[in-house]
C-alpha cells in the first residue's frame, strides 16, 4: 500500500517557508543512511541546505527534532491502519488480516519513519506529544480487538488490551526479523505476509472454543 503519497520528496532542501518541513525531511533521509543515532543537529541543517543555526528557530535540539519525525511517523502510521481496517469491512477477520499486512508494509516502505517511532530511545514524559501520537496508532488495533473479542463467547473472551499487545508483539518481531536488508539477516523460509497471516490464524483459532 502507499503509505503516504503527499510525503516531502528525498533531498528536497529548504524553500521559503517550509524549513521546518525541510529539516524533518533530511532527519528522515539520514535516519535512513545512519540509523536513528548516527547523525548531529549539524548534520540534518546542512541536508536541508541551511545554516547550522536555522534549525533552531523550530527545534530546541536534536532530539526535539527526531520527536517530531517520530510524531509524524506515528500519525502515517495510524491513517494507514485505519485506511487497512476500514472499520471492519467486508468481515472482521478479512479486516484484521489486512491490518497486519499493513504494519509489515509500513516497516517495509517507511523505514526511516519506523526507526525513529521505535529505536530512538526518546524519553515519552520528555515528548507527550510522541506519547499521544503513539497512543492513537495503538489504539486504532486495540478498537480493532474489541470488535473481534465481542463476538466470542464471554467465558474465553480475552481482555481487548491483552490481544492487541499480543498482536502488536506478533507484528513488530515479525517487521524486525525481516527488516534487515544485509548479510546478518537469518533466511526464513517465509514471506513476512505469511508468517503473520499463519501466526494470527493460529492465536484466533486458540481463542476460539472447541466442541
Amino acid at each position: 500500500m502507499s503509505w503516504d503519497p503527499k510525503r516531502r520528496s528525498k533531498k528536497q532542501g529548504y524553500h521559503h517557508g517550509n524549513l521546518r518541513e525541510a529539516l524533518i525531511g533530511a532527519a528522515l533521509d539520514l535516519i535512513g543512511e545512519k540509523g536513528p543515532s548516527g547523525f548531529t543537529f549539524a548534520e540534518a541543517a546542512r541536508v536541508a541546505g541551511v545554516s547550522p543555526a536555522a534549525p533552531y528557530r523550530h527545534f530546541r535540539d536534536r532530539d526535539a527534532l527526531m520527536a517530531e519525525a517520530a510524531r509524524e511517523g506515528f500519525e502515517v502510521f495510524a491513517r494507514g491502519l485505519e485506511a487497512a481496517w476500514a472499520e471492519g469491512r467486508p468481515d472482521v477477520r478479512t479486516a484484521f488480516e489486512r491490518m497486519g499486512r499493513a504494519y509489515l508494509a509500513f516497516a517495509r516502505e517507511e523505514p526511516a519513519y519506523f526507526a525513529a517511532m521505535f529505536e530512538s530511545g526518546l524519553s515519552l514524559a520528555d515528548y507527550p506529544e510522541l506519547r499521544v501520537a503513539g497512543d492513537r496508532a495503538f489504539g486504532v488495533l486495540r478498537a480493532a480487538c474489541e470488535i473481534v473479542t465481542a463476538g466470542m463467547p464471554e467465558g474465553v473472551r480475552p481482555p481487548a488490551q491483552m490481544m492487541a499487545l499480543h498482536i502488536w508483539a506478533l507484528s513488530h518481531g515479525i517487521s524486525a526479523l525481516f527488516a534487515r536488508g544485509d548479510k546478518a539477516r537469518r533466511s526464513i523460509p517465509m514471506e513476512p505476509e505469511d508468517l503473520l497471516d499463519a501466526a494470527v490464524l493460529i492465536y484466533l483459532d486458540g481463542l476460539t472454543p472447541k466442541p
